[in-house]
């Protein structure tokens, strides 16, 4: 199933679901879009980064996210690797990219520019034990990632003032047809 908005457009691999949103600002902060995937469902209301999926991660599990920075990241060494990563291997998932307390999950995060604009990727696995198995996954997924360019016209106003996401679409990993939806 395809998924596209904000400028980023995912073709999901076979027991994946995803989204992409922006979230209502705070403030006077821009949002910026957020694309989430996993091989599990993904709870509403989780942070950005995951926050809140420990519980949903199994050992054959895997959750990424996608997650742009401002404009003014771009030309930055931190930013300074060019195009979505690709290639990833064992060696590239460890147990100390995770928060404390996410024991038996390894995890990535690689930050790059694409199509002129900065993102992070960052990856959790569910174990160890099948993380052979679980790259090709992420590869997979990453392989069938695109990025535009950085549109001319500023992100749609949010439709709401929580920090729900404001547009998502949403496809869950089932055997039927896969649906897509926006709030």
């Amino acid at each position: 199933m395809a998924l596209s908005a904000h400028g980023i457009g995912a073709q999901l691999p076979a027991g994946f679901e995803g989204r992409i949103f922006v979230r209502a600002p705070v403030g006077e902060e821009i949002s910026r879009p957020v694309a989430q995937f996993a091989t599990f469902p993904i709870p509403q209301g989780i942070g950005d980064f995951g926050g809140n999926t420990e519980t949903s991660l199994g050992p054959s599990d895997i959750f990424a996210v996608l997650f742009e920075y401002g404009p003014e990241s771009v030309g930055t060494a931190l930013f300074a690797a060019q195009g979505i990563p690709s290639g990833l291997t064992t060696m590239d998932f460890l147990p100390y990219v995770m928060r404390p307390g996410v024991g038996g999950s390894l995890g990535i995060q690689r930050f790059f520019t694409a199509a002129g604009r900065p993102f992070m990727f960052y990856a959790r696995l569910g174990s160890l034990q099948q993380q052979a198995a679980l790259v090709q996954q992420v590869n997979q997924l990453l392989a069938n990632l695109v990025i535009q360019p950085p549109s001319s016209t500023p992100l749609a106003s949010p439709t709401t003032s929580t920090t729900a996401p404001s547009s998502t679409t949403t496809v869950a990993p089932t055997s039927t047809t896969p649906t897509t939806s926006a709030p």
